[in-house]
């Protein structure tokens, strides 16, 4: 087995022990920011400062009783979470996070930091991403209750109603970059421009499309079913919404995969907008911090959103996707496809 695959190898492994482990981190972070933001202290009991206690929430996940209503689809029910869990590590598994390294020297020639690399990678992120939701309707239908299905359903609408925003804001990226490849993506957007000769200002498409950014991130925290978009949950109406009848490993996996979703939205957004793992002050080698700490800024975001904002209305959520969002989603596209053949980039 030559270098370069062992090295691809430990790529992958890396890649799939992070994302396994960012749940967990993330459920941390999460309630240590709302009891922040609440004046309180959060878990602190477990390990110092409270940082084991993601491990116990484990522990007490793996030790609880696995059930299952009685009349519900036995195989669909088991097959939901499985599917949510899968299209949210597939995912990811196109997204680049650092620049080509030879691992300090150990390689003659320098491996890629992801999984796999695709020159259709938008496309295929977009594909996987859009199969999330056929676990969310299954558990829903499969569960044989009222406020799973009502969860279900919510989530289908929702995805229908967000993912054509999401798309077009994409497909504006795409214009700019000239190519569907993240990599080459990224790549465009190095370097910097100067500002009245003077000023220097990275080449991120946050600067050329800061509607696109705001039109991804707002359908992609709908994607994600997080707050003010959490309707497939929404704890006050729905029980727990699609997964109210799953317990210990199987409501983990969904868990797990919300979180992870989270982490993907970030990392493709990181590199469509914000320059993937370009930034000052640090070699290109080092580029992957850049980009932990960018993905870290979006996912400080979500959680701020989530304990500030509160959750729209139905009917709101609709009107807000169809009539504002997808037409500014347009607007936008228009107009760049409009500049990039005036400007002939």
């Amino acid at each position: 087995m030559s270098a370069a695959l062992i090295a691809q190898l430990v790529v992958i492994g890396f890649t799939f022990f992070m994302l396994l482990n960012s749940a967990a981190v993330l459920v941390l972070m999460e309630r240590k920011v709302a009891a922040f933001i609440q004046q309180r202290l959060g878990p602190y009991r477990v390990g110092p400062w409270g940082t084991m206690q993601p491990l116990a929430d484990i522990i007490k996940l793996m030790m609880k009783e696995e059930l299952r209503p009685k009349s519900a689809d036995a195989f669909l029910f088991y097959l939901a979470p499985i599917l949510c869990a899968t299209a949210a590590f597939a995912a990811f598994a196109v997204v680049p996070f650092g620049a080509d390294t030879t691992f300090f020297g150990l390689l003659d020639e320098p491996v890629k930091l992801m999984a796999a690399d695709v020159n259709v990678a938008l496309l295929v992120i977009f594909a996987i991403t859009s199969m999330g939701v056929y676990g969310i309707v299954l558990a829903g239908w499969a569960s044989n209750s009222k406020y799973s299905l009502l969860g279900g359903l919510r989530s289908s609408a929702q995805m229908i109603s967000y993912e054509l925003s999401y798309g077009l804001s994409l497909a504006a990226v795409i214009m700019l970059a000239g190519s569907l490849s993240l990599r080459e993506v990224v790549g465009a957007q190095a370097g910097y421009w100067h500002l009245f000769g003077v000023l220097p200002i990275p080449k991120w498409y946050v600067f050329l499309q800061p509607l696109g950014f705001f039109i991804f991130m707002t359908a992609g925290v709908a994607e994600t079913n997080r707050a003010p978009f959490d309707f497939p949950e929404a704890e006050q109406e729905l029980v727990a919404g699609y997964h109210t009848e799953y317990s210990s490993m199987t409501f983990a996996l969904f868990f797990m995969a919300e979180y992870i979703n989270m982490v993907t939205v970030s990392a493709v957004a990181v590199n469509l907008f914000l320059g993937g793992w370009h930034g000052p002050f640090l070699p290109e080698w080092l580029g992957w911090i850049w980009f932990l700490v960018k993905v870290f800024a979006l996912l400080f975001f979500y959680i701020w959103m989530r304990w500030t904002l509160p959750r729209y209305r139905y009917d709101h959520l609709m009107e807000f996707g169809w009539k504002w969002l997808l037409p500014a989603a347009t607007l936008n596209l228009l107009v760049t496809a409009g500049v990039v053949i005036w400007m002939g980039w």
